[in-house]
């Protein structure tokens, strides 16, 4: 009994489920979808296609989504599969099974629709392979028999009997992988980057461009504004073309289908102070030349034109794209360039320079160490740029056989001594005959610094010659401090002296008092006596002149009563015994009278005879006095008869005598 009811539950069950079967119920929860394949239909199946669009037997383009629904397994195979998801900040690719082939020049398939609706993309001529739409962050009920969806996690795709296109699907993951292309693209500001994009799918531009132009950037032509080459569509249908873009994105966030276009990060063009940036750009329209017909250089063009800019880049950050331009950073501040091959300016622009290789006068070879300080006007260096290409080439082409000839050309004029000594001189005559050649290549030229001459490796000559030049100047310093000792020797004995000076200020005042006053004192005395000189002095005088009158007039008084006697004597002289008597007695009497007024002794104290004997003109007045009465005994000794009056050369004789007489007793008769 137990078994038979036990077996008519079961047939319930087997005849309900085989109800069940042939109406085919199917549930499909929330989370998934039923992608539905149709087994046979009266409209035949599909030739080439996979999605039957008009009710042919394989895989309908219509999903099952969440819920019970009813197809007969003898018709209908139903595949549930879960809703896909695309996490949060990640990117979904699609590759489409079905549709029409893409053309030559396509590397994507064309954006028809959201995805969402298989008929609807096929209808509107959806093409197989990659698409250019992606997927945003979000969860998709897609056809997966239609589209296989990669993402970061896995590829999303429903498996097809005969047909296993698995390995073409994980390709194409690690392809968009390697390119961090599940990822947006993310420039922070603070990084001071830009992305330059290469766009993968369009037409090629034109002959001769490498850069693409800008397009579609205008925010108010929205059928145009593929809003930074996130909508690939809008981009195409504004003329984008294959390859680099000029345009570069900027601070921001972008979905960017990483199959259509990749991103290259490079920093921004920073012109720091000090510097201008000259722009060489690969891209734009021919400009005409704005440098002259005189100049042969180049080509000089407007900015945003093919060509050098002829205006510089100031001091600033620029979002420009490197590979549409290059910016040549031109210092404007004094830069020095060193000819040493040890150590190399800030710029670097003096790398490969070394030393210049001299041969003297006197045949040393020194190298000769180099430091040239120059600047260049920023107005001017686009013209630099574009007859040299950058500094560097400048340098080396330019100014390293420029200045290489001039120094050695020096140098074969001076000995190696004249080169140290002169090294100011020298620098100043490079200065001033280098400037205008400098100015020739846009440069202003500030100074030259000459270093110390030194030896190629291996020969020590001119160290020696620096070794005798060091001792020579020792020797001299050595002079020099001897001398400043012997200064500071003398320096402390003054020190020393003027410290015992003081110890004894006291004395040494009250002493240099005493001189003073023994001083003041000397000169009263002295101006005492001298003052009794001269007043002895004026009575002398006054005493000699009284004297000198009193005797004039004794003279006058004497010469008058001479007159007077001589007219009484020529009486007596003919009354006694004539002229002879009236000689003694006029010659004694003035006699008389001189020795009374002349106040001379008769006999002098000191007698000095001059002349031999006979001498009667010289001698004292008793000695004229003794020859006149010599004289006169002479004539009393005459012999009888003579004539004994007093003859003419007698009386010149007396005259004589009684000149004498007188200039003996008053030698001065004026007074």
């Amino acid at each position: 009994m137990f078994f038979t009811v036990a077996m008519w539950i079961a047939g319930v069950i087997l005849v309900l489920w085989f109800i069940i079967y042939l109406i085919g119920i199917r549930v499909i929860r929330s989370t998934e979808v039923g992608i539905v394949e149709k087994w046979w239909s009266g409209k035949g199946s599909l030739d080439k296609s996979i999605i039957a669009l008009h009710g042919e037997a394989g895989f309908q383009p219509e999903l099952l989504r969440g819920g019970i629904h009813f197809r007969s397994p003898f018709i209908y195979r139903v595949y549930t599969v879960p809703l896909i998801t695309i996490n949060q900040g990640k990117i979904g690719y699609l590759f489409a099974r079905d549709g029409q082939q893409l053309s030559p020049t396509q590397l994507l398939g064309k954006v028809v629709s959201d995805f969402l609706d298989a008929r609807e993309f096929l209808v509107k001529g959806g093409q197989r392979g990659p698409q250019r739409g992606i997927l945003r962050e979000g969860t998709y009920a897609i056809n997966t028999a239609l589209f296989a969806v990669i993402t970061d996690e896995r590829v999303h795709y429903l498996p097809m009997g005969g047909r296993d296109d698995s390995k073409e699907m994980e390709a194409m993951r690690d392809q968009i992988d390697e390119v961090d292309g599940f990822t947006p693209i993310i420039i922070d500001g603070r990084d001071d980057r830009i992305g330059i994009v290469t766009v993968n799918d369009g037409s090629n531009p034109g002959e001769g461009h490498i850069i693409c132009p800008t397009v579609g950037n205008n925010s108010r032509e929205s059928a145009t504004y593929h809003h930074s080459f996130q909508d690939p569509e809008k981009f195409l249908i504004a003329g984008g073309q294959r390859g680099k873009q000029n345009q570069v994105l900027l601070d921001g966030k972008y979905y960017i289908n990483r199959l259509f276009a990749t991103v290259k990060y490079v920093p921004k063009t920073v012109i720091n102070v000090g510097f201008v940036g000259v722009v060489i750009s690969y891209f734009g329209e021919k400009g005409d030349d704005t440098s002259g017909d005189s100049y042969t250089h180049g080509e000089l063009v407007d900015e945003g034109k093919r060509g050098i800019w002829n205006t510089p880049l100031m001091p600033g950050k620029y979002a420009i794209n490197t590979d549409a331009a290059k910016v040549i950073p031109i210092p404007t501040t004094n830069f020095v360039l060193k000819w040493d091959a040890s150590s190399s300016g800030e710029h670097g622009f003096d790398q490969g320079l070394s030393a210049v290789k001299l041969i003297t006068k006197d045949a040393f070879e020194p190298e000769l160490p180099l430091s040239v300080v120059l600047s260049i006007d920023y107005k001017e260096a686009p013209q630099l740029i574009q007859r040299f290409g950058d500094v560097k080439l400048l340098v080396e082409q330019s100014l390293d056989p420029m200045v290489s000839a001039f120094f050695k050309n020096a140098g074969q004029t001076r000995t190696l001594l004249q080169l140290i000594q002169e090294r100011s001189e020298l620098g100043v005559e490079a200065l001033d005959k280098m400037s205008t050649r400098f100015n020739e290549y846009n440069l202003k030229l500030h100074d030259v610094l000459i270093g110390t001459p030194r030896s190629v490796s291996g020969d020590d000559r001119i160290e020696t010659m620096y070794t005798q030049l060091r001792d020579r100047q020792i020797a001299t310093e050595q002079v020099e401090t001897y001398k400043r000792q012997g200064e500071a020797a003398d320096q402390e004995k003054q020190l020393r002296l003027a410290q015992a000076a003081a110890k004894q200020q006291t004395q040494l005042t009250e002493s240099e008092i005493n001189i003073t006053v023994q001083g003041n004192i000397g000169q009263a005395q002295r101006a005492k006596t001298v003052q009794d000189a001269q007043s002895k002095v004026i009575m002398t005088e006054a005493e000699a002149n009284s004297t000198l009158l009193l005797a004039n007039a004794d003279s006058t008084r004497v010469a008058k009563m001479g007159v007077a006697e001589g007219i009484a004597t020529q009486q007596k002289v003919n009354a006694f015994g004539g002229a002879e008597y009236q000689v003694y007695t006029t010659v004694l009497t003035a006699f008389a009278e001189a020795l009374k007024i002349g106040k001379q002794p008769l006999v002098p104290s000191t007698q000095i005879t001059m002349g031999g004997e006979g001498n009667t003109g010289g001698g004292n007045a008793l000695s004229l006095l003794l020859n006149l009465l010599s004289m006169k005994q002479l004539r009393e000794l005459a012999p009888e008869g003579a004539d004994k009056n007093i003859t003419p050369e007698m009386q010149h004789q007396i005259d004589e005598l009684t000149k004498s007489v007188m200039s003996s007793i008053n030698p001065n008769p004026q007074k």
